[in-house]
């Protein structure tokens, strides 16, 4: 198989999982006990939130483990307007990843506020729609690295124009692969998560800005500095700081690679398919994701590529894991003024430091193929 959909989830490395194997095995102690198994649990945890907080340039003390990022989207936007009653309002970007949109349209369905902020052709958020939010008692929640085209929010330059409201952002997609200070962005919250950097499933971590009085949503201990009950998991959590110590660490040398395979699948693509938008920017993006939409989408269907591809044995989405089959167009692409046919009619190409450039070679002349027996003529 060629795995091309590294936006969805990553292999474990072998590093990672070799890491964990003792904590499930020999020192598989609670860290909440006070024995000695119990002891080197709560030690791992604490050396591995240093290796987060250090990647995110932020105190050990503003990291909180979580299941993943569509909990630590929850948690923030229910927290924030309910247990710690920090807003009364929300506003978020229209093409945030569902763990934030569906959140809000249900806060909205009983009453709250919620603003739903449009963007530009390219995904982008107009920063002027930012200047009625600036007060105190608004969550404004922007995705820093979309998860269906790439395209980067200039987050720092929003956050000047809305310095009163507390600032959130999902940067799941993004952490790993570009650089991410939270004193440079300047966010009151922030959402990672470790399956999409070659950690575990079933871990992630949100950030906390000290001075925050942030209660806790989950109730049934004290785990997390009374912020997220719930017996943490070891092995997890360990493997996260090892899958972020190896991204930190070769993060501009697997950005490289990301580069060179995108652009060479966007060359392929452009040569070899005709009547193709990219909907993913040349720069400004992350550089791992590609997306791209077939024009003619009245004989063509992104489901039904997806499907050719995988018997063609390439595994690629047309955009996020959550609502692959559901049949929908990309709520992202009809956001950005795609039309409904056109937002269906698109597949998302993901790499990782571990693609190669004969896997691209084979995947685009594959899709290529695929492509021209849905379309039912041959182009060249």
């Amino acid at each position: 198989m060629i795995y091309l959909d590294n936006s969805a989830t990553t292999r474990i490395d072998d590093h990672v999982l070799e890491a964990m194997l003792p904590w499930l095995r020999e020192d598989y102690g609670n860290a909440s006990s006070i024995y000695a198994i119990g002891r080197r649990a709560r030690v791992a945890i604490e050396s591995a939130r240093t290796t987060i907080a250090s990647a995110l340039n932020a105190h050990p003390a503003e990291i909180i483990f979580t299941s993943g990022g569509t909990e630590s989207n929850n948690t923030i936007i229910k927290t924030a307007l309910h247990e710690s009653r920090l807003v009364s309002r929300l506003a978020v970007g229209a093409t945030e990843h569902h763990a934030v949109l569906h959140p809000a349209e249900a806060e909205h369905a009983s009453g709250i506020a919620a603003a739903i902020l449009p963007v530009d052709d390219r995904g982008l958020v107009d920063p002027s729609l930012l200047d009625g939010l600036n007060q105190p008692d608004v969550l404004v929640s922007l995705m820093h690295g979309n998860n269906e085209t790439g395209v980067i929010q200039p987050l720092a330059e929003l956050r000047q124009r809305v310095n009163n409201v507390v600032f959130h952002s999902d940067a799941v997609q993004s952490f790993g692969k570009i650089p991410i200070d939270v004193q440079t962005l300047g966010v009151d919250f922030l959402t990672i998560s470790a399956h999409k950097i070659h950690g575990p499933k079933g871990v992630g971590a949100m950030f906390i800005r000290k001075g925050i009085d942030f209660k806790s949503h989950q109730q049934g201990g004290g785990q997390e500095r009374n912020r997220r009950a719930g017996t943490e998991p070891v092995a997890l959590i360990v493997g996260f700081a090892a899958a972020v110590k190896a991204s930190m660490a070769a993060m501009d040398e697997r950005a490289k690679i990301n580069r060179e395979r995108i652009a060479l699948a966007r060359t392929l693509i452009q040569r070899d398919i005709p009547d193709v938008r990219f909907n993913t920017p040349v720069e400004g993006a992350l550089p791992h994701i590609l997306n791209v939409s077939f024009l003619d989408a009245d004989r063509i269907d992104g489901e039904a590529i997806i499907q050719a591809m995988d018997i063609a044995g390439v595994a690629v989405s047309n955009g996020s894991a959550c609502v692959s089959g559901s049949q929908q167009p990309s709520h992202v692409l009809l956001a950005m003024g795609r039309s409904a046919a056109e937002s269906r009619a698109a597949v998302r190409i993901s790499v990782s430091y571990s693609t190669t450039e004969q896997e691209i070679l084979d995947a685009c002349a594959i899709l290529a193929e695929v492509v021209r027996n849905l379309r039912g003529a041959t182009h060249k």
